[in-house]
Formats: C-alpha cells, sequence, structure tokens
C-alpha cells in the first residue's frame, strides 16, 4: 500500500511538471517577440516589410524584413490567409493538436496539484507506518541486525546458569527435530529477572547473534500512549511482523511498564495499559498459535507483574539473572577489559574480590574509570595502583581535596571517622575495615569503608547488633570528645543507615522479640501489594518504632562503652588521620598501637603489608552508601 502511494506521487509529480514545460516552452516564442496591433500588422503587409509569417491558432507570428520578431492576435473573421497570399509572402500553419493537449493539462493542474498535496499529507502522516499521525497503531518494534554491533555468548560472563537456559532455546531454533522427536516443544517465552546492569538486555542480544534468527526488540513503554486502544493494536501489528519473519525472536524490555498488575492503582487501573497486556496475553496464548516467535522479556519487577502474564504457557521459563559471585565477576572483567591494555601487576581475582555486590555494568564502568585514570597520568597500561584508585572513586566518590576546611572541622571528622575504626576492629562480627579517610569525598567529608572477607548472603542478629554499633560510633566519639552540646551534624548518615538497618531487623526479618514473625514493612509503609485489607494498628506501630529505638540505643551504647575502654588507641588513630589523611586496614592497627604506617609517609598507595585489607570485599553495592561510612555531611552553607 505504501509502495502505491509513492509511485502515484511520483507519476503525479511527473505529470505536473510536463504541464508547466508544455506551458512556458510554447509560449518561449511568444515570449522572444513584441506585441503588436493587427492593423499594424496589416499595414507591414501592405507596405512589403513583412517577410515571413507563422500562424498559431489566433495568434500571428511575422518577421519583419530588418529582422525584428512581432504577434499580432487576428480578429474571428480577418481573411489573414488571403491577404498575405495575395501579397506573396510566404505563411506557414502550425498544428493546434499540441495546445489542445497542451489547454487539456492546463485544465487538469488544479486537480493534480490537489491530488499530489494530498497524497504528500497523507504520507507524512502515515509516516512510513512508523510515526506519523495514521501510524499510532503501528508497532514500534525495531530489527536487530549485525550492522548494530553482533554479541554472542562469548561476551556474557558470570551468570553461567542463566546463559545455559538461553542457551537451550537457541538450539530449540537451530535444531527443533532434535528436541519435537520426543514431543518436546518450543518455550513459547522466558523473562529475564534481576536487579539493574546484570546483563538482561545482554543475554537477549547474545541470543540474536547465536541464534541466527530475525530479532526485534521493543521497551514496554513504546506500547503505552494516551490513546485508549493504541496499545493493543501495535502489540497486534508486533506480532504480525514476527509471525512473517518466524522462526524470530522479540524481545520487550522493561516489560513492567506494560505488564503491571490488573486493577492496582488508584480508579482502579489503567485502561490503556491493561487493554495492551490484555492483548499481549491473548496474543502469547490464545485461540491462536504463534509458531516459531519466542518472546523474551526483561524485568527489575517481577513482584508488579500480573500473574496471567508469568504463567507456564506465555513465560514458560524464568531466568533470574543475579549479581555475579567472584569467579564470575573475575570473568566479568575479564570480558572488559580485552581491550584495555593492563600492567604486569594486575590481578583480575584480587580486584573480584574487592568487589561483592558489583553488577556486570558497575564492573564495566570500573574498568573504564581505571582505564581513564592511567590515561590521564599517561601511562601506557592500566596498573593495579589505577584499579585501586577507580575502586574508591566508585565506591566512595571522588577526592574533594580543593574543599577548605578549617582545623576544628578536620579535627571533628578524624575523631568520628577514628571511632568508627575503633569500633569496628574491635568487634569480631564486624567486617574488616577496608579504609579510613579524611578527605572529602563526594558527599561525606570523611569515610570509613569497611569489606567483608566473602561474599555474603545472609545476616545474624549478631551481627546485625556489631554492625549498629560500629555504624553509631562516630557519634559516641563526637560526644566523647566534645560533649553532648557540641556534637554536629555529621552523624547524619550514620542514623539513617542504622534506622533502615533496625526497620529491617524488626519488621522483616524477625528479630524482635517483642515484635514478633511477621513482615510489617509492606503495611507500614502504606503499600499493600499482595497483603491487600492488611494494616498496623497504632499499638503496633509504637511496638515497632520502640523496638528499633531500643536496636540503636543498644548499639549506640556499645560503642561507647568500647571508645572509653580504648581511649588511648583511639586518640592515637584520630592524630594519624589528621597527620596522613588516609590510612589502609593494617596501617590503621599500626597507628592504633603506636607505630608509624609501614608505608611510611605515603598516605596515598597502600604497601604490600596492607594487601589483605585491599583485597577485602564491600559489603553494599557502589551505588549505595561504603558500609561502615562516617558520613560527614558537608555543614550547611547560607
Amino acid at each position: 500500500m505504501g509502495n502505491a502511494r509513492n509511485i502515484a506521487f511520483w507519476v503525479v509529480l511527473f505529470l505536473l511538471i510536463l504541464a508547466l514545460f508544455n506551458l512556458f516552452s510554447g509560449d518561449s516564442a511568444s515570449l522572444q517577440s513584441r506585441e503588436n496591433s493587427y492593423s499594424d500588422f496589416v499595414a507591414a503587409v501592405d507596405s512589403d516589410q513583412v517577410s515571413s509569417v507563422t500562424l498559431d491558432g489566433e495568434k500571428v507570428r511575422y518577421t519583419t524584413k530588418d529582422g525584428s520578431n512581432y504577434v499580432a492576435i487576428k480578429p474571428t473573421d480577418a481573411e489573414v490567409t488571403t491577404l498575405l497570399i495575395e501579397n506573396n509572402i510566404p505563411v506557414r500553419a502550425e498544428s493546434q493538436e499540441q495546445s489542445g493537449f497542451q489547454a487539456f493539462l492546463i485544465s487538469l493542474l488544479p486537480f493534480l496539484l490537489l491530488i499530489g498535496v494530498w497524497i504528500y499529507f497523507m504520507n507524512r502522516m502515515q509516516g512510513g507506518g512508523k510515526g506519523g499521525a495514521m501510524g499510532f497503531g503501528k508497532s514500534k518494534a525495531k530489527m536487530l541486525t549485525e550492522k548494530h554491533g553482533r554479541v554472542t555468548f562469548d561476551d556474557v560472563a558470570g551468570i553461567d546458569e542463566a546463559k545455559e537456559e538461553l542457551e537451550e532455546i537457541v538450539e530449540f531454533l537451530r535444531n527443533p527435530q532434535k528436541f519435537s522427536r520426543l514431543g518436546g516443544k518450543i518455550p513459547k517465552g522466558a523473562l529475564l529477572v534481576g536487579p539493574p546492569g546484570t546483563g538482561k538486555t545482554l543475554l537477549a542480544r547474545a541470543i540474536a547473534g547465536e541464534a541466527g534468527v530475525p530479532f526485534f526488540t521493543i521497551s514496554g513503554s513504546d506500547f503505552v500512549e494516551m490513546f485508549v486502544g493504541v496499545g493493543a493494536s501495535r502489540v497486534r501489528d508486533m506480532f504480525e511482523q514476527a509471525k512473517k519473519n518466524a522462526p524470530c525472536i522479540v524481545f520487550i524490555d522493561e516489560i513492567d511498564a506494560v505488564g503491571r498488575h490488573r486493577g492496582a492503582g488508584y480508579g482502579g487501573g489503567n485502561d490503556e495499559r491493561e487493554q495492551t497486556l490484555n492483548q499481549l496475553l491473548v496474543e502469547m496464548d490464545g485461540f491462536e498459535a504463534n509458531e516459531g516467535v519466542i518472546i523474551l522479556a526483561a524485568t527489575n519487577r517481577k513482584d508488579v507483574l500480573d500473574p496471567a502474564l508469568l504463567r507456564p504457557g506465555r513465560f514458560d521459563r524464568q531466568v533470574t539473572v543475579g549479581n555475579p559471585d567472584i569467579k564470575g565477576r573475575e570473568k566479568i572483567l575479564g570480558v572488559h577489559a580485552r581491550k584495555t591494555p593492563l600492567g604486569p601487576d594486575v590481578d583480575l581475582r584480587i580486584i573480584a574480590r574487592g568487589t561483592p555486590g558489583f553488577s556486570g555494568a558497575d564492573l564495566a564502568n570500573l574498568v573504564n574509570e581505571a582505564a581513564l585514570m592511567a590515561a590521564r597520568v599517561g601511562r601506557r597500561f592500566v596498573t593495579m595502583e589505577d584499579f585501586e584508585n577507580a575502586k574508591d572513586k566508585v565506591m566512595m566518590g571522588s577526592e574533594r581535596r580543593s574543599m577548605v576546611l578549617t582545623q576544628d572541622q578536620k579535627e571533628k571528622t578524624a575523631y568520628h571517622e577514628a571511632g568508627h575504626a575503633v569500633v569496628g576492629l574491635s568487634l569480631p562480627l564486624c567486617d574488616p575495615v577496608y579504609k579510613a579517610t579524611i578527605i572529602p569525598r563526594g558527599g561525606a567529608l570523611g569515610m570509613v569503608v569497611s569489606l567483608p572477607e566473602m561474599d555474603r548472603l545472609n545476616y545474624h542478629r549478631d551481627e546485625c547488633e556489631e554492625k549498629l554499633a560500629m555504624t553509631m560510633a562516630g557519634k559516641a566519639a563526637e560526644v566523647i570528645k566534645y560533649g553532648e552540646d557540641h556534637v554536629s551534624n555529621g552523624p547524619a548518615g550514620d542514623i539513617m543507615q542504622a534506622s533502615q538497618l533496625a526497620r529491617a531487623m524488626v519488621m522483616r526479618w524477625g528479630m524482635s522479640d517483642k515484635v514478633g514473625n511477621i513482615d510489617y514493612a509492606e503495611a507500614h509503609e502504606g503499600y499493600s501489594g499482595n497483603t491487600a485489607g492488611f494494616s498496623v494498628s497504632a499499638h503496633t506501630k509504637e511496638l515497632i518504632e520502640e523496638e528499633v529505638k531500643r536496636f540503636i540505643q543498644q548499639g549506640y551504647d556499645r560503642a561507647l562503652e568500647i571508645l572509653k575502654d580504648k581511649h588511648e588507641e583511639w586518640e592515637r588513630l584520630a592524630k594519624g588521620l589528621l597527620e596522613y589523611e588516609t590510612l589502609t586496614g593494617d596501617e590503621i592497627k599500626r597507628v592504633m598501637n603506636g607505630e608509624p604506617p609501614h608505608a611510611g609517609d605515603d598516605d596515598d598507595s597502600p604497601d604490600e603489608g596492607s594487601a589483605p585489607s585491599v583485597t577485602a570485599i564491600p559489603k553494599t553495592k557502589p551505588r549505595n552508601k561504603p558500609s561502615g561510612d562516617g558520613g560527614m555531611e558537608p555543614e550547611p552553607t547560607a
């Protein structure tokens, strides 16, 4: 249909150009001749001044003997031919057939012009079937080709279980007889579930590259428009395109934008989104089978998806794509470091040990930051020092050495961070202290980062209680050193972290004997979710807040007691931070014992003795505030 419109448009345009050409070419001779009256023409003939005459309908073109050209309009009853023959003047008559055709084209010119304008605007409105005003119902799915950069399973690392699940789908597409002979059917859909940055979209692209079949990609938000019914029309059009190209794969990224639970939200839901979801459900598993069309979808919000979308027959497989473990992180670093020249001292396994909780995207960012730091100082390859600096930047933020701090502010920050470090080293279940610094990074004036020795999969009550003590140690240190009346706003970040941990212990993890083993988090936060009708009484809310306060107060009291018992070590560490600004794990222990740091006065790079703390592992993702952060927030300015 679109091709026919284009052909018609060019035909009409050609006829318009032809008509204009004939119009102007026919009058070219007239434009070159001067107009004269018929009486002047007769007088010129009688005086024998005319050398030749051309009769063109009502026009008389004549040339005088001096070479001048004239044109005159003859009257209807004039006998021009007789007059010329009597005066022996050569006469030539032009055929009027072309003039008739020309007149016909000229008469059609307004209609052709209107038709041409109509076709032009219809093409613009259709927008090539995609984005025009008449193309709302057309699918916005794009076919991915190798021109966009072919990705294979070799480019995907660290998520071996998810890759194996999807490799089988590729085998289905390549060799369906291998499975059909035993009665197996090709899966209709696979849902990739996992946190952001874990490689869900990359996995889908790898399937396209491995299978060698057409691959359509679309975002869930591309279905929904302000007009009801548009999304459902786009779903139908997308599946029609997929059927024409079967066997093929359709990848819907962020499917939670269109697949949310029906009837949820204010007012009973969204009509347009629900109609789109209904059409998607029917197309995936309705009366008509979609043989050879596999639907891949990705989301990090499986909890909000409609149950009908998750049942077998629609999404037969739900593949969890989680954050990689230490082996997976090492493989991912190897993939991202392929194009980066590494120095002889770089050990990717050590870097992998020091980056738990990092997703694939976080590790890619880490490698990129290390390469940028090496390039900034003019190195030919990336060293281990660059990776360490890049890890600090990703986890703690960029250094703000240009920030001007008074001696009093630096001293308060040093005692605050020394409190975190001393309490963290004194409690056996706390994660080992990786680094302490009073150099402003990100939004904090100082920071203590503690890193676990291995990937943490669960939390115990005694560990959480010690974590609370380490978190509240910053405020306890300020109270001991400066008194209750001179506590700064520095512990704001610590209080926030402690509150989040204590609330999780009470409302989600059942670690409070008074509150019990009930999940109060969703109802307490005002979101019912699957607990429709569940509410919390005022007495229970009061009890929850009392327990949260009790856990935090116990941690604070414990930190206060430890700092009083180890007052000398705390004082030495605070003075060491004022002198060296940054200390690593083993350097902190030596300074607390009254020894100079083994690394000398170099406070930026750890020595060999600090290697165990460098290879320790962070507890939280780099986006979050590092564990044990004594986040001294900048003081408010006017």
